[in-house]
C-alpha cells in the first residue's frame, strides 16, 4: 500500500499541480491497490487498466507543458455500475443485464473527467439496487474493509468499500432510500444525497422517471468532506435528461452565514431504537457543533412516520410493480435478496390510479409540513441507521429489548428522500467492535451548499478520517 492511496482528493490534485506527484504515479498506486484488495472486498466489477493508464500520460503531459490544470487534474475516481462509463459494464448488479456495456458516458462523469478526474471502473451493487447491502449473482458480495464478516451497505456498497480502502480517491453512487448514506455510514466515509435534479441522473438505471425521479438521486462519496464538495462542484448543474434539474447557482456560504443556522437534532425517531454507540455518536456530533459556534436544540419534527409511509408507497408498492414484469420468466436469474425485496413490495396490493394519487398529494403536504417546521431549524442532525454495518445476511437486530428488523433500520435515511431534502454522511464515532458510526446532516431543498457547509465544521471537531484495518 502507498501513502497515495490514502491522501484526500484534494491533496492529491493540489500535489499534482506542484508536481510533488505525478498522475501516472496515482493512478498506479490505486491500480495496483485493486489488485491487492478486490480480492478480498469485491468492490469492483470492471476494471479498464488501459484507459486510465493513457488519461494519466496525458495528464502527465499536461502538467509538464505547463497547461492550466483542472480542478481534479489526475485524480483516479470510481463509479458505480448502474451509470454509464463509456466501454465499461452497466448492469446494475443483475443477470438480466449480464454484459451491457454503456456507449457514451453520463453528463456527469464526462463532468468528472472534464474536471481532470481519471476513471478507474465501476462498482459492485445489489440486484436492480434493491438492498442496504452489496450481493448479487453476477459478482458475488462485497465485504467491509472494516470488518469482511460484514456488509459494506447497499445499494452503494461496492463504491464505498473501494474508497473506505483506498482503490479509490472518491466516486459517485446513487440513492433512493439511503443507498449513497447507508454504505457511508457502515464503511467510514463521506457521501452527498442532493436534491432531486441538483446533480443530473441522466445515464442511470434504472432510470429516475415518474415517482422514482422524486426519490432517486446520484452523488459524491468520498473520505473526506472536501473531497465530497469538490466533487459536488464538478457534477452538479442542469441536464435535458433530468426531468427535476434546475438551473441552480452555486452559493456558498461565509463562515458567518454558516454559524447563523440552527441545528435541531434527534437520536431516535420515536419508533424505531437505534444501538447506544448511534446515539452516543449523535450527541457527539451535537457537542461538536456547539462548540464550533452554532446554536443546537434538541428537536425532533413531526410527520417523520407519514413520510416513511409515503416512501414505501413509492419506492416498495410502485417498484415492486415496476418489477413484476421484468421477473417473469426470470426466477432462476434473480438473487434471493431481490426475490425477498419483491416479496416484501407485493405483500399489499398494487397501486390503483387513486391510491397513487393519493400519496402524491399526501406527499406534498407531510412536505409542506416539514419545511415549515426547518423555517427554525434549516440543518438537522439524526443518525444515518439504527445499527452499524451488519453481518452478511443478518435480517433483524434487538435493540433495547426491541427487535427491529430489516426493513424497519433505515427509516433515518428513507424521509429524506420522500421529502427531497439534501442529506450529508459524516463520520464521527466508533462501536464497542470498531465499527464507524456516522451522522446525517440534512437541509432545505437547493441547499446542499449550507449542508456541506456544517459538515466541514463537524468533520473539523471530530477528527480526520482514518482508514480501515484491511
Amino acid at each position: 500500500m502507498s501513502d497515495l492511496n490514502f491522501l484526500s482528493a484534494v491533496s492529491m490534485a493540489e500535489q499534482v499541480r506542484q508536481k510533488k506527484t505525478s498522475p501516472v504515479e496515482l493512478v498506479e498506486a490505486h491500480l495496483q491497490q485493486i489488485e491487492r484488495l478486490n480480492p478480498s472486498l469485491n468492490a469492483f466489477v470492471h476494471i479498464d487498466t488501459d484507459r486510465p493508464r493513457r488519461d494519466a500520460r496525458a495528464a502527465e503531459a499536461a502538467v509538464m507543458s505547463g497547461k492550466t490544470l483542472r480542478p481534479l487534474h489526475g485524480v483516479p475516481v470510481s463509479i458505480k455500475s448502474s451509470i454509464n462509463v463509456a466501454g465499461l459494464r452497466c448492469e446494475a448488479g443483475t443477470r438480466l443485464r449480464a454484459g451491457f456495456v454503456a456507449s457514451e458516458d453520463a453528463p456527469l462523469v464526462e463532468r468528472l473527467r472534464n474536471a481532470g478526474a481519471i476513471v478507474l471502473g465501476v462498482t459492485n451493487t445489489p440486484e436492480l439496487l434493491m438492498a442496504w447491502e452489496t450481493d448479487n449473482l453476477l459478482y458475488g458480495r462485497t465485504n467491509n474493509p472494516w470488518d469482511i464478516t460484514r456488509t459494506a451497505g447497499g445499494s452503494s456498497g461496492g463504491e464505498a468499500a473501494a474508497i473506505a480502502a483506498g482503490m479509490s480517491a472518491a466516486g459517485v453512487g446513487s440513492d433512493g432510500g439511503g443507498s449513497i448514506r447507508v454504505p457511508a455510514h457502515f464503511s467510514g466515509i463521506c457521501g452527498l444525497k442532493p436534491t432531486p435534479g441538483r446533480i443530473p441522473s441522466t445515464g442511470h438505471f434504472p432510470a429516475s422517471a415518474g415517482p422514482f425521479a422524486l426519490i432517486g438521486v446520484v452523488g459524491p462519496m468520498a473520505r473526506t468532506v472536501a473531497d465530497v464538495k469538490a466533487l459536488f462542484e464538478a457534477i452538479e448543474g442542469p441536464d435535458v435528461g433530468d426531468t427535476c434539474s434546475a438551473p441552480v447557482p452555486a452559493r456558498w456560504p461565509d463562515g458567518e452565514e454558516v454559524k447563523k443556522l440552527r441545528i435541531g437534532y434527534f437520536e431516535d425517531d420515536g419508533r424505531t431504537p437505534v444501538t447506544p454507540e448511534t446515539r452516543a455518536a449523535v450527541r457527539a456530533a451535537a457537542e461538536a457543533l456547539r462548540n464550533a459556534g452554532f446554536e443546537v436544540e434538541s428537536f425532533r419534527p413531526e410527520g417523520l412516520e407519514e413520510a416513511r409511509l409515503l416512501w414505501w408507497n413509492f419506492f416498495g408498492i410502485a417498484g415492486g410493480m415496476l418489477l413484476d414484469p421484468m421477473l417473469k420468466g426470470s426466477e432462476n436469474d434473480v438473487s434471493p435478496i431481490l426475490k425477498e425485496f419483491f416479496r416484501w413490495a407485493t405483500a399489499k396490493p398494487p397501486h390503483t390510479g387513486e391510491t397513487l394519487l393519493d400519496t402524491w398529494i399526501r406527499r406534498d403536504a407531510v412536505r409542506q409540513q416539514f419545511f415549515a417546521q426547518m423555517q427554525k431549524y434549516p440543518i438537522l442532525l439524526c443518525p444515518v441507521a439504527a445499527i452499524p454495518a451488519f453481518g452478511h445476511g443478518e435480517r433483524s437486530w434487538k435493540i433495547d429489548g426491541t427487535t427491529v428488523e430489516y426493513l424497519d433500520a433505515w427509516s433515518y435515511t428513507e424521509w429524506f428522500n420522500l421529502l427531497g431534502n439534501p442529506a450529508a454522511v459524516v463520520p464521527v464515532g466508533r462501536s464497542p467492535g470498531g465499527l464507524p458510526i456516522g451522522v446525517q446532516l440534512v437541509g432545505r431543498p437547493w441547499e446542499e451548499e449550507q449542508v456541506l457547509a456544517v459538515a466541514a465544521a463537524l468533520e473539523q471537531e471530530s477528527g480526520a478520517w482514518k482508514s480501515p484495518p484491511v
